[in-house]
């Protein structure tokens, strides 16, 4: 059964290398932890203020379940 799981996190200025770092390995450890074989596809999207600053990502991870 092919699943979606969404991930989002804030950007700070200056933070930015590192929120993306932590968002990588929130991702790995769910890949991990639920035995994730088959990754479809994943994809990414800021969000921005009223202003048109980016604010923070929101990352799509669509995979086959594990039996």
């Amino acid at each position: 059964m092919v699943k979606v799981k969404t991930f989002a996190n804030e950007l700070k200025i200056f933070h930015t290398m590192g929120e993306l770092k932590a968002l990588d390995e929130q991702i790995n450890k769910f890949i991990t932890d639920n035995g994730t074989r088959k990754i479809i596809s994943v994809s990414d999207t800021c969000t921005t203020d009223s202003s048109g600053a980016t604010i923070g990502i929101i990352r799509v991870l669509a995979y086959e379940e594990s039996k």
